[in-house]
């Protein structure tokens, strides 16, 4: 195996100022794709003249996470995938390390690394281990596992990578996190710090409603309703409260929550984008 058999799929959004940092860090030799969740041309231009080698795409719109990284995937021609978030950094070996597990282990479906935010029991001592869910910040796919079916695109965002786990373990295929492998990654900053109030009603609205979904889809309507119902109640209240103290900004915040929880309930789409130049 060779580094040829790995293509990065970064999918972004306004995250030119995390991006580069991610892509200075990848080797030139390897395929990477950028899905841009823009019809943003400038963009593409300043891309392709700074990094040449790189295949950028304009979806045209937002799409959100989990359509961006399916068209990604759809270019991918090599044997296997990693999906990155435009914030994170991958250290120098983690490519080869990757190969190395891939060949080591060859029944996977999916490989973690590590990001020094150790979330695998501190009692295991094994460097490579099987595991439930992996985080989304940095995904090794091996692409022949999945027959072109990846992301559910209803998630716009939030438990993309979950419900993924979830499948391949319905699949019953392998997950493993390799701690040999190390990406950094800054969490939570892939878009400008200036859209931070706007963005923040968005992870909001959006979280609702893939926990709903997300529990409705495997376990069912009325069961997913309990398991909701607390955190309705709560987004109910508190809108109503910081309403009565005059918060507008957490007010806000949790009508977004009840928004989010309401439009999963009723079956409505995943449509709240966030309102940003």
């Amino acid at each position: 195996m060779e580094i040829k058999d790995i293509s990065v799929v970064i999918t972004t959004y306004k995250s030119e100022n995390k991006l580069y940092t991610c892509l200075n860090s990848l080797p030139k030799s390897i395929k990477i794709i950028v899905v841009e969740n823009s019809n943003d041309v400038k963009f593409k231009q300043k891309l392709n003249i700074k990094y040449p080698h790189i295949e950028c795409i304009l979806t045209g719109e937002n799409k959100g996470y989990s359509a961006g990284n399916n068209i990604g995937l759809s270019h991918v021609n090599s044997k296997y995938s990693l999906v990155l978030n435009p914030d994170t950094i991958v250290e120098k070996n983690a490519f080869n390390n990757f190969l190395k597990t891939a060949q080591e282990y060859p029944d996977f479906w999916l490989i973690g690394p590590s990001n020094d935010q150790s979330y695998e029991p501190s009692t295991n001592d094994k460097k490579v281990f099987e595991i439930e869910n992996l985080k989304g910040f940095a995904i090794f796919l091996n692409m022949k596992k999945f027959k072109k079916s990846f992301f559910d695109e209803n998630y716009f965002l939030y438990f993309e990578e979950i419900d993924l786990c979830k499948k391949v373990k319905m699949n019953n295929g392998k997950i493993y996190l390799d701690k040999g492998i190390t990406i950094y990654h800054e969490g939570s900053s892939s878009v400008d710090k200036k859209y931070k109030d706007e963005l923040e009603k968005n992870r909001n609205w959006h979280w609702m409603w893939s926990t709903f979904y997300f529990h409705k889809k495997y376990k069912g309507f009325f069961l997913a309703l309990i398991i909701i119902f607390p955190k309705l109640f709560s987004s109910l209240i508190k809108t109503v409260f910081f309403q009565l103290v005059f918060n507008k900004k957490k007010k806000d915040i949790y009508l977004n929550r009840l928004s989010g929880i309401s439009n999963s309930i009723l079956g409505n789409k995943s449509w709240r984008r966030p309102n940003i130049d």
